[in-house]
């Protein structure tokens, strides 16, 4: 009887992160359809507005907890400016230059940044050689699936570019400092607080820059991107997310930026008719055995790098 809730909560945290997987590839096609009619940080901020009335209300009348203490309201702060603010807003505008592919190669720099940063703010995460040649088996798979795209064409993509690594950082280092210190918070309170802290920056920014979102060409397309984009990229996604971040290495719940872009191939072919090559496959199979090697590792005794 002791081993079957172990094992449950084994199996539940493999199913949390395979649909975060399923969730998170999609979301690259639905930010590039709703691109087509919408600005970036504007369709940023009102994805997020619809997400955070809709978990407000899940909250209030769920008989869930807001955040309370001011200690809990300035972590919420700095991760949702990181997470929401920053990391958002240049996902978004990048993609106005780059190949969606390239975006979600430099994206999957977020476990990279996640396993060095969790060794100044998780002591107990160790930074060990298993884990850097796993993440560096993914990284290879990724980019053999989209070598064709790594190039950059102008100086705006290389900006983009650039744009899209610091937005990688600022995601991995609010994943790190939310499992550090946003203990005692639910990943609900955690998802509400970080957006309605991070939104006064997009909106100013999608004003000042973009214009009223009154004057928008709002089509189906970009309303079906914002909906999809607010309840599972949003709701869902970050919910789950956080109730595993809690529960797992920060390192192996960042592995989720690995596989999301094969997973977004794969969707490609499947719907909209796009051709799945070898490439793909091949580079499918190096991101599956990085992520293998450290979400599925044996705890035998590993080497360390010392600090």
């Amino acid at each position: 009887m002791r081993e079957t809730r172990p094992a449950r909560l084994f199996g539940m945290k493999i199913f949390v992160w395979l649909i975060l997987c399923l969730i998170w590839g999609t979301t690259w096609m639905f930010i590039k359809i709703g691109l087509e009619d919408l600005p970036p940080v504007s369709f940023a901020y009102l994805r997020f507005i619809l997400a955070a009335l809709v978990i407000g209300l899940v909250i209030r009348f769920g008989g869930l907890s807001f955040p309370k203490t001011r200690q809990h309201w300035k972590l919420l702060a700095l991760t949702g400016f990181l997470q929401f603010s920053i990391n958002y807003s240049l996902v978004f505008w990048s993609e106005l230059y780059i190949t969606s592919g390239l975006a979600a190669v430099l994206q999957a720099t977020i476990p990279v940044f996640g396993l060095f940063l969790a060794k100044f703010h998780l002591p107990e995460e160790k930074l060990t050689v298993l884990k850097l040649a796993a993440l560096a088996v993914g990284l290879a798979g990724v980019a053999v699936i989209f070598y064709d795209q790594l190039r950059l064409e102008s100086y705006m993509a290389f900006i983009g570019s650039v744009a899209i690594v610091i937005g990688a950082y600022a995601a991995a280092h609010a994943s790190v400092l939310t499992k550090a210190k946003g203990g005692g918070l639910g990943p609900e309170a955690i998802v509400f607080g970080q957006m309605i802290c991070g939104l006064p920056f997009l909106i100013i920014v999608g004003l000042v820059f973009e214009g009223s979102p009154f004057g928008f060409n709002y089509s189906f397309k970009a309303v079906s991107s914002v909906l999809y984009l607010s309840l599972f990229g949003t709701i869902a996604a970050f919910w789950l997310y956080y109730w595993l971040l809690s529960r797992v290495e920060s390192t192996k719940a960042m592995t989720i930026a690995l596989v999301t872009p094969l997973i977004a191939v794969v969707f490609g072919a499947m719907f909209l008719g796009e051709s799945l090559r070898l490439q793909v496959v091949l580079g499918g199979l190096l991101i599956l055995s990085g992520v293998g090697l450290i979400v599925f590792r044996k705890r035998l005794p590993r080497k360390v790098i010392a600090a």
